[in-house]
């Protein structure tokens, strides 16, 4: 497999920048995921990879030598897309043999046989491989086509969320099953997604893509804990992050328009660390009812999800997200105290939405 890397991307489509100077590195056998909304970019950066859309500015390197002239054929990374891309009229086997039989390739018959065999009992295909395409299921089809990646061994994979057009149990069961596949192949995986979930259970590092400009490069702790932006702390985490107006007064973090202080922390012992106005993030499992906490606040809405229950709770003019374990007792309308972890708020900038360093 090969480390592929991305040098300051520029990619416009008229008046429109699609990316914009976008640089990243894939590590040799890592699982990248680039994660962020419809329209950020993820698409472009892949096929700008892939040698099927050509940048403006910058370089893509395999292995640290620039491939910017090399077509899309000769760059040996395979391309796996939203939509299956498969042959209705031919079969499993001849899906999964087509790549092999390919000019560039050319690879004599018992070793297209033997390819194929094996990657389809890798995918647990193998007794599909007589059917014609056109009469598999969805999960069947992205298993083939997943397939026609892997028995080409190239040296890597590019994924553009191939796992979006599945029903839920289904992506579920095939996120494992990638991972799996992948850490014993040891393959140079990108895999692109707007799903946080995929893209938290799934990946050595993310990177976070909006408007085409890269935000964030991390791992998912570093993505979770240690949000860049108020964009990258609301796209990652379910139920989102609670965004709270607060300023300092004194000492503490006081939430506008409520009786909620904090008592002194690291950031805010040091008046210069924070303005006078900024955002707190605190995540939900981080307020946490307590019949001995220090803040207090009525419950406007209950959300009961079976493993765990959501809890909206009003403090004077904003409210907050809290989890709790289970189905809750409580009930719209009744009263409840609270408290909150100090040690894993997050402080951002009210105009650019950065985040403050504690």
């Amino acid at each position: 497999m090969s480390q592929i890397a991305l040098s300051n991307i520029t990619k416009r489509f008229g008046a429109i920048t699609a990316l914009n100077d976008v640089s990243f590195e894939v590590k040799d056998a890592e699982f990248f995921v680039l994660l962020g909304p419809t329209g950020a970019g993820k698409t472009s950066t892949l096929r700008v990879l892939a040698g099927l859309a050509k940048q403006d500015v910058g370089h893509v390197t395999f292995d640290g030598q620039i491939i910017d002239a090399l077509p899309p054929a000769d760059r040996d990374v395979a391309f796996v897309f939203q939509q299956y891309s498969l042959y209705p009229t031919m079969t499993v086997y001849e899906n999964l043999a087509f790549p092999l039989r390919a000019p560039l390739r050319k690879l004599p018959e018992p070793e297209i046989q033997k390819r194929v065999t094996e990657t389809a009992e890798v995918l647990r295909i193998s007794h599909l491989l007589q059917r014609k395409t056109a009469k598999l299921s969805g999960g069947e089809m992205q298993r083939v086509s997943i397939g026609r990646a892997i028995v080409r061994s190239p040296r890597a994979y590019l994924m553009d969320e191939p796992l979006s057009n599945l029903d839920a149990k289904l992506r579920e069961t095939l996120r494992v099953e990638l991972v799996h596949l992948q850490r014993t192949q040891g393959s140079t995986t990108l895999f692109v997604t707007h799903d946080q979930i995929e893209a938290l259970t799934m990946a050595d590092r993310i990177g976070i893509l909006n408007h085409g400009s890269l935000i964030q490069v991390g791992t998912p702790e570093d993505i979770y804990d240690r949000p860049a932006t108020t964009f990258v702390a609301q796209l990652v985490g379910s139920p989102k992050i609670n965004l709270l107006q607060a300023t300092t007064e004194n000492g503490t973090l006081k939430l506008d328009g409520s009786d909620v202080r904090l008592p002194s922390c690291e950031v805010c012992n040091d008046p210069k660390n924070l303005p006078a106005g900024f955002v707190l993030g605190i995540r939900p499992e981080d307020v946490r009812p307590d019949p001995e906490g220090l803040f207090g606040g009525d419950i406007a809405l209950v959300e009961p999800l079976g493993v765990e229950t959501l809890l909206h709770i009003k403090i004077g003019e904003q409210t907050m997200v809290s989890t709790v374990p289970g189905i809750s007792p409580l009930r719209r309308g009744d009263t409840v105290k609270f408290g909150i972890v100090r040690e894993r708020l997050h402080f951002f900038d009210r105009t650019s939405g950065a985040r403050f360093s504690a």
